[in-house]
Parts: structure tokens; C-alpha cells; sequence
């Protein structure tokens, strides 16, 4: 079994709305880890103190098969079209350690999904 791994850099108040909708698409979790960054804009700053907004960082481990959906879905969601929304992107993975639980449920998806 091959997977993907996404990784998506949105802004804290769209996380929720991502989440929620990779999972009603089959994402069987993610992992949010708190961020900040820089783009083209620089950060303002208020009697030097820097005003930035909060960014999160949205992980999950997709099944090859799937990845690309969830990776539109993604796009979709947290309106990548619109400047300053967010990024996403996809890494080829080689291994995967911890999954041995959920693998039996991953095996049932694929022979699933090409019956």
C-alpha cells in the first residue's frame, strides 16, 4: 500500500472547515500543528510589535488512490483562489510505521473501491 502526505498552510480560521471536509471525503484524521510564516506581504507591526495572523499547518496521510481528491478538496475548501488563503502540496512517502491498526480498514478501501 502507497501513500501521500499532505501538508496544507492555511489561515487558523479556515483549519476547521478543512478538516471537517476531508474527512466527510474519507480522510480518516490530520494533525494541526500551530505556524507562522511570511509571504510576499511583510508582517505588520504596531509600535514594534508584529501583528501576524495565525497560521496552521494541516498533515495528513492519505492512500495514494485518494490523495489527489483530497488534495482538490483542500484547494475547495479553504478557497485557494483567493489571494493569501493558503497552500497545499503533496510528498510521495516511502514508509509508514503505526498503521497497523488501521491497515485491515486500508485494505478493505482498496478491494472496495475496485469492486
Amino acid at each position: 500500500m502507497r501513500f501521500k502526505l499532505i501538508l496544507s498552510t492555511v489561515k487558523a480560521e479556515i483549519t476547521d472547515k478543512i478538516v471537517d471536509a476531508v474527512k466527510k471525503e474519507g480522510a480518516t484524521g490530520a494533525t494541526i500543528i500551530p505556524a507562522r510564516g511570511t509571504g510576499i506581504k511583510e508582517a505588520k507591526t504596531f509600535f514594534g510589535l508584529t501583528l501576524e495572523a495565525q497560521t496552521d499547518i494541516i498533515m495528513l496521510l492519505a492512500e495514494e488512490h485518494v490523495a489527489e481528491k483530497l488534495l482538490t478538496v483542500i484547494k475547495t475548501a479553504g478557497e485557494f483562489g483567493k489571494p493569501g488563503t493558503g497552500i497545499a502540496f503533496m510528498l510521495p512517502v516511502e514508509h509508514v510505521a503505526g498503521l497497523e491498526s488501521q491497515m485491515e480498514k486500508f485494505k478493505q478501501k482498496a478491494r472496495d473501491s475496485y469492486l
